[in-house]
This record gives C-alpha cells, sequence and structure tokens, in this order.
C-alpha cells in the first residue's frame, strides 16, 4: 500500500510535466500583396469567398446540382473520410494508455487425495478406499497502470489529434480538388458544345457559299469546276470537325459521371455553348491565404504532429513507472461465493534503461529531422500556394486584355469575308480568297473560344488557389477531438455516398 500511495502522489505531482518542446508554429514566407493583383479589387470581411458553395458564383443551376453530388457519393472523399476516421479511432486508442488495465480470472479446481484403489492379486473383495476430495473456486481481479508521469503518453495523443486534423484538412481538400477537377471538366464540356456550334454555324455558312459557287458556275461565269468542289470540300470538312467535337464531349461528361460516384450511362447532360464571362472573384491579402488553403493547413497541423513526436522519443530517457495490484478469494462453492480466504498484494516499479548503444539519442535525432522536414514541406506547400494564385491571377488578366483584342480580329475578319464573297459574286476576285478568308476566320472564332475557355478554366483554378471558401475554423478543435465528439461525415451502410456533417465554425484549433 505505501509503494502505491508513493507512486499515486508521485504522478499526481508530476502530472502536468510532458517533456519535449511545446509547439511554436514555424513562420511562413508571407508577402505583403500579390504581385498580380493590379487592378484587382481587394475582397473585404463582408465580399469574401463564401463558405462552402463557392461554384454558384458562375450562377449555373447545372453546375450547382452536379457538385453538391461530389461529396454525397464521390469515392475518392468516401476513402479520405475513412482515413479521417481512423485517426480519430488512433486517438482513443492512445488515450486508452493513460488508465489502468484490468484483468478479471476465475479458476476452479477439483483435487483428491488418498489411498489408492486396488487389492491382491486373486482376491475375492476389493480393499475399501480412503481418501478427501476438495472443490476450489478462486475469483479475482488484477490490474496493471503504467503511469505516464513523463508525458510520453499524452505526447502522443497530442500528436494523433493533430494527425486527425491534418486528415480532416487532407478531407476539405480532396473534396475541394474533385469539385474543382468537376467544374474544369464541366467547362470544358460546355466549350465543346460552343466548338460544335460554331463549327454546324460554320457549315450552314458554307452550304451558302457553295450555293452561290454552283450558280455561279451554272451560269457560265468565270468559275471552275474546281472551285464548286473546293466549296464542297469546305463544307464536308467543317461537317467532319464538327463530328470529331463529339469524342472531347463524351469524355468530358464520362468524366463528370465519375466525380460524382456514377456510371457514364446513368447521367447525360443537355447541350449547351459555353457563353458569358467569369464572375468577379474577391481576393483577400496574402496572410489570409493561410487560413483559407485547407493543404496549408494541413502542412502546419503535421508539424505540430512531428513536434509532439519528439517528446515521446524523450521521454525514453526517464524511467518507466507503472503500479501493480491482485485480488483473489477462495471458496468452496462456485456461486454465489464462499469466501474462505483472501489473497492480495500492491506493489510499485520503476525501470531505468541504463546502457542502449545510443538508441534513444538517435530516435529523439530523427524524431527532430522529421519535424524539421515537416518545416520545410509547410513552407513549400506556402510558396506554392502563392505561385499558384499569382499564375491564376496574371492569367486572368492578360487572357482578358487578349480576348477582348481577339474580338476585334474576329470582327475584322468577318467584314473581309463579306467584302471578299462579294468581290467574288462581282468577279473581281478569284474564290480562292474567299476560300483563305473564311478559313482564317473559322480559325480566329476557334482562338476566340479557346481563349473564353481558358479564362474559365483559369477562374476555377484562381478559386480553388485561395481555398474554394474553406476556412481553418472548420477544423475540429482537439478538444473536440479528444473528448471524441461525432464530427465525421458517416458512410451509410452500403458503402456507395458519403453524408457529410461539418463541425460548426470554432475560434480554436
Amino acid at each position: 500500500m505505501p509503494a502505491c500511495a508513493t507512486a499515486l502522489a508521485l504522478a499526481t505531482t508530476l502530472g502536468g510535466c510532458a517533456v519535449g518542446p511545446d509547439y511554436v508554429p514555424e513562420a511562413a514566407p508571407v508577402s505583403k500583396t500579390f504581385k498580380e493583383l493590379k487592378g484587382w479589387k481587394v475582397a473585404t470581411p463582408s465580399d469574401s469567398l463564401p463558405r462552402g458553395d463557392w461554384w454558384e458564383f458562375y450562377k449555373d443551376a447545372n453546375l450547382n446540382l452536379l457538385i453538391k453530388q461530389v461529396e454525397i457519393s464521390n469515392q475518392n472523399v468516401a476513402a479520405q473520410a475513412a482515413v479521417y476516421e481512423q485517426a480519430r479511432a488512433l486517438i482513443r486508442e492512445a488515450q486508452a494508455a493513460l488508465f489502468p488495465t484490468l484483468a478479471a480470472t476465475y479458476t476452479a479446481t477439483r483435487a483428491h487425495s488418498g489411498a489408492a484403489a486396488g487389492g491382491a492379486a486373486g482376491a475375492t473383495s476389493a480393499t475399501n478406499v480412503t481418501g478427501t476430495t476438495t472443490s476450489a473456486f478462486v475469483p479475482g481481479v488484477s490490474g496493471t497502470w503504467d503511469l505516464d508521469v513523463w508525458g510520453k503518453v499524452r505526447r502522443q495523443i497530442e500528436s494523433n489529434a493533430s494527425a486527425a486534423q491534418v486528415g480532416a484538412a487532407d478531407l476539405a481538400n480532396v473534396k475541394l480538388l474533385a469539385q474543382a477537377e468537376l467544374a474544369t471538366a464541366y467547362f470544358n464540356l460546355r466549350a465543346a458544345d460552343a466548338l460544335q456550334a460554331l463549327l454546324l454555324r460554320t457549315v450552314e455558312e458554307y452550304k451558302k457559299t457553295l450555293e452561290i459557287v454552283r450558280n455561279e458556275f451554272k451560269a457560265g461565269y468565270s468559275v471552275s469546276e474546281a472551285d464548286v468542289a473546293a466549296a464542297e470540300g469546305q463544307v464536308l470538312s467543317t461537317q467532319s470537325q464538327a463530328i470529331n467535337v463529339g469524342v472531347l464531349r463524351a469524355q468530358y461528361e464520362h468524366a463528370i459521371a465519375m466525380l460524382v460516384g456514377r456510371p457514364p450511362a446513368e447521367l447525360t447532360i443537355a447541350r449547351r455553348p459555353l457563353s458569358g464571362a467569369i464572375p468577379k472573384i474577391p481576393v483577400s491579402v496574402p496572410s489570409a491565404l493561410l487560413e483559407r488553403r485547407p493543404d496549408i493547413a494541413a502542412a502546419e497541423r503535421t508539424m505540430q504532429e512531428q513536434n509532439a513526436l519528439i517528446g515521446v522519443q524523450m521521454a525514453a530517457y526517464f524511467p518507466d513507472i507503472s503500479l501493480s495490484a491482485v485480488l483473489q478469494w477462495s471458496g468452496s462453492r462456485p456461486l454465489p461465493f464462499n469466501v474462505a480466504s483472501e489473497i492480495w498484494s500492491l506493489g510499485g516499479a520503476a525501470t531505468q534503461v541504463v546502457f542502449d548503444g545510443g538508441l534513444r539519442g538517435a530516435a529523439v535525432d530523427s524524431a527532430r529531422a522529421v519535424y524539421w522536414q515537416s518545416v520545410a514541406t509547410y513552407r513549400q506547400t506556402v510558396l506554392s500556394a502563392f505561385q499558384g494564385v499569382e499564375d491564376e491571377l496574371a492569367a486572368i488578366r492578360i487572357l482578358t486584355q487578349q480576348l477582348a483584342v481577339q474580338r476585334a480580329a474576329v470582327n475584322s475578319q468577318r467584314e473581309a469575308v463579306r467584302v471578299y464573297l462579294n468581290q467574288f459574286q462581282a468577279g473581281t476576285a478569284p474564290f480562292t480568297t474567299v476560300v483563305t478568308a473564311q478559313i482564317q476566320l473559322l480559325s480566329y472564332e476557334e482562338s476566340e473560344l479557346t481563349i473564353r475557355q481558358d479564362l474559365f478554366l483559369a477562374s476555377v483554378t484562381l478559386i480553388q488557389d485561395l481555398g474554394g471558401g474553406w476556412d481553418v475554423n472548420l477544423l475540429p478543435t482537439k478538444k473536440e477531438l479528444q473528448n471524441d465528439i461525432s464530427l465525421l461525415p458517416q458512410l451509410p451502410p452500403n458503402g456507395t455516398g458519403l453524408r457529410l456533417a461539418p463541425p460548426e465554425p470554432s475560434a480554436g484549433r
């Protein structure tokens, strides 16, 4: 009993002690402003990216419907949700080491002692057998408790809680990536619809030209049979291009089906050309990016995860202190117990490694190296995030300027086609001039469509690079995780979908 009391008093005294460095976030390379933000409106707190449904910026009902299905049935999201669930389970696993381990035992024994049965050879009667038969029933309880005097278990719980936060951030990041992939595929599909519509419209224009050439040829004007063949070739070639667009469109539609967790045969998207302009995307100051990107949050939480593991390894320098206890009763009846005697013991033990050939020091050095690796990864993630935002800001600014110039080029070339066609009908210009001008016009129109498509894709990537409306306060706090509050996205019994139940915003992590 004195040993137990001493150990308990020691555990109480040193319970707040946890060896190893306390976590302090490392500085990140953050600039004061974005270099490519020229002419861009910086967001104020009232008009920043909304949390969650960032795709509503595009005011497209079909896109809204499709993207919302990502968090319901996208299998990559479901897989990452399972990883997060595993990380939460590891917290509970580590917490179990804070408590004693109890075991119940029950033994039953029946014993006999006395003379052996037998008799003389050929004897006509058996020798009486004397002896004693006894039964013993011994229930008991035993327990062991490894005291976390030096904070090894608490550092492990801290590490596992940070790892769970990494899992939560990774889950948000996987969902954001899938949503951005879907939006990209969707706008590519709409661009394919626009290209096909452009080609079919051009086919109709070429058919009108073909009719003019045929009439000129029949009337005996200076139009050769080769000119008629060239006009027919234009129509057929453009029709062929329009048909070929169907390959890309089908692939984009299949990709969207995969992203929403459905077989391609179950999804058909009505045709509608890409039109309109990209939305005005609010961009906040660079420092806010650290709080808005789930991948940055994951990298920062990884630093704390690895920092805590340094303390886990440093605890090996100190003795392991444990308590043990056994309590047993002995009786002659199984139930109810007929207690004839009791046995109990209490003990305390301390184990200290005296020599390990430098193993502990190597383990601590290894943990420190992994921590500094996580620091470098965090800083690189921040730099990559800033690069991504700068790239898309520049792309949107430059593509917007290019689109305006390309529209002017299309208008000028369309006028050139009109003039050349009139000259051809007047007999002052050869048909080859008309053909060349029409081919050039189609090329300009395709370039204009490509630029508009690139603008939409750049806008999606910019929103993704800005975090898509996510915020670090959406991460579950360590207190919530360690108290095992149910924050998990729940997997349905058939495993085919995912129902997300995000926690309420919290001020702390």
